[in-house]
């Protein structure tokens, strides 16, 4: 279950960002609320790095063959 786990936070830490910064080009907050939206905002997107260099290592663990990495075209040509 780690995967759904991991998926669902990156996913709703996104979906959040996307409203923290529609929020912030709103400008229809106070500047206390624009700098605690911004704080979040950045903790949000320190949570989506983890999750995207985390698939990421996993995808280059899931390539490697024989102890090098074997890049593989996704299409059937």
């Amino acid at each position: 279950m780690p995967k759904k786990k991991t998926t669902t936070l990156f996913e709703d830490s996104l979906a959040e960002l996307e409203q923290l910064v529609s929020q912030l080009e709103q400008g229809d907050i106070s500047l206390e609320d624009s700098l605690k939206s911004f704080e979040r905002g950045v903790n949000l997107t320190r949570t989506c790095q983890k999750a995207l260099q985390d698939a990421e290592q996993k995808v280059q663990i899931l390539l490697e063959k024989n102890g090098t990495l074997s890049l593989e075209s996704f299409t059937d040509e």
